[in-house]
């Protein structure tokens, strides 16, 4: 399993782990697949903010995110 930290920006996660970009369409956010909404809105979005705004808990996201290899710390 690979640590990634909840506060670290999805523009980061994304350069650094491609495939997480994936599972956030999987979570219904389609809007990252704009690189102008990556660029600007995914340099300050992490996914802690990312879980309360989208009334996603916590829990599911370290769900989703360990099926597919990564521990959310």
């Amino acid at each position: 399993m690979t640590n990634i930290s909840i506060h670290t920006s999805l523009a980061e996660l994304i350069k650094t782990y491609p495939e997480i970009k994936e599972i956030l369409l999987s979570l219904g956010y389609e809007k990252i697949e704009s690189p102008l909404i990556l660029k600007t809105v995914g340099r300050l979005m992490t996914l802690n903010k990312f879980s309360e705004l989208n009334d996603i808990s916590m829990e599911h996201l370290k769900n989703v995110f360990a099926r597919h290899g990564f521990t959310l710390t």
